[in-house]
């Protein structure tokens, strides 16, 4: 019998890899599992390139099973090779705590906490790996692994093929991650590990050092790694991170990003990205594409930042571009009043106002009409902004194309 949690991830487009999907598929009837996703903190805030992962421990809660999210307060003082063509920057350990407070918060607004069967086990696995002793540690897992299997992972090969360097720490980084599994499997009874598809080698490590140290089975599960109709890469924009954090990026600009998305990626990222049944996406695939998009915005934003949040920034939305007002949700910076006593350069301000971050693309789009300042053209790339620009509120609205707004604000 087919198992209601794979079936809908594999429905959903969430299914990469499985190490052994039917004995994963009878043990998901038989009973309900613990299963973990790692993240590691390198950040104050995850950002949209982990959502697909977020969602994958939504799933597990619908249909039953208790979902464990390992924060690697020890895995991001080293650092993942995985998907990276050099060594990352090694954060403070006080940072790195207050990385995983922050995020801590996230994962408590898209998981129910309510059911104490189902509600997420949280664990640091600088708890264990901070105690290991080197030596035993060699003793007891190290002798698992070899050099010439890790030297076959893409993590390791393709940083070698391309003559970069990959530190020891570094390289050490696959035998944590499976010992993480192993700990978790002995101390919270974790049967599966989630990761996306550039995990799958650590992944199987994990389950073959359980299966040598301890003889017993559990499993691994990918999902894809998530790239835009367009080629790009999922998560970042011209303007940065679309990051999970409000304090990062506003539930507007956020609503904005799905709101934008390319017409060719709507109904995946319904089906992927929101809690509509599957059946309900396919009653609406004939829909306006426009339509479907602002649903997507809306589904999206109020899963992060709730229902009121969600309708304030489409009403925003709605004002600004219908109606050419200036949106009372719309992102705003302020600045000071001596700056514009001599103006400034509209370049300086467009760059200043995070509206984007490169020179030349602002001259191109003021070559291209592209920037407008309170709903009216810039010709000039020489123009100077000053106080007579903004409006009796001492408010003024600047666009990046259509769909980028800041508001100014005199102090």
């Amino acid at each position: 019998m087919e198992n209601s949690f794979l079936s809908e991830f594999k429905k959903r487009d969430y299914f990469n890899q499985c190490t052994n999907s039917e004995e994963l598929e009878y043990l998901m009837n038989k009973n309900k599992i613990r299963a973990y996703i790692g993240f590691d903190c390198t950040a104050s805030s995850l950002h949209v390139g982990s959502l697909l992962q977020i969602m994958c421990l939504r799933l597990l809660q619908k249909h039953g099973h208790q979902p464990i999210v390992l924060l690697g307060g020890g895995t991001t003082r080293i650092g993942d090779p995985s998907g990276k063509e050099e060594t990352r920057k090694i954060l403070s350990e006080k940072e790195i705590e207050k990385n995983i407070k922050n995020i801590e918060k996230i994962f408590k607004i898209f998981l129910k906490t309510n059911n104490p069967k189902t509600k997420p086990i949280f664990v640091n696995n600088y708890k264990w790996l901070g105690k290991l002793n080197y030596i035993k540690f060699l003793r007891e897992i190290g002798k698992h692994f070899t050099i010439n299997k890790m030297l076959s992972f893409d993590s390791v090969k393709l940083r070698l093929e391309r003559e970069q360097s990959l530190s020891y720490m570094e390289f050490n980084y696959m035998i944590l991650q499976a010992y993480d599994f192993l700990e978790l499997n002995k101390t919270k009874n974790c049967l599966m590990q989630i990761g996306g598809s550039d995990q799958w080698g650590n992944i199987v490590n994990g389950v073959e050092l359980i299966k040598r140290h301890s003889n017993k089975q559990v499993f691994g599960l990918t999902t894809p790694l998530i790239t835009l109709a367009s080629g790009s890469k999922m998560g970042k924009t011209e303007k940065g991170a679309v990051w999970l954090d409000k304090k990062l990026l506003t539930p507007y600009d956020y609503w904005q990003f799905w709101r934008n998305t390319d017409d060719r990626d709507v109904l995946r990222f319904l089906q992927m990205f929101t809690d509509l049944t599957l059946k309900k996406i396919e009653e609406l695939k004939n829909k306006n594409i426009n339509q479907l998009k602002i649903l997507l915005a809306n589904e999206a934003t109020a899963m992060l930042h709730g229902e009121p949040a969600s309708k304030k920034a489409a009403q925003t939305a709605k004002n600004t571009f219908e109606k050419k007002s200036i949106g009372d949700d719309l992102p705003s910076v302020k600045i000071e009043k001596e700056k514009l006593t001599n103006g400034i350069n509209i370049i300086d301000l467009v760059i200043a106002s995070n509206l984007s971050n490169s020179k030349s693309e602002v001259k191109r789009m003021i070559k291209n009409k592209g920037i407008k300042i309170n709903n009216e053209t810039v010709e000039n790339d020489k123009l100077n902004v000053s106080l007579n620009n903004f409006n009796q509120e001492n408010f003024l609205k600047l666009s990046h194309g259509k769909k980028n707004h800041v508001i100014l604000k005199i102090v």
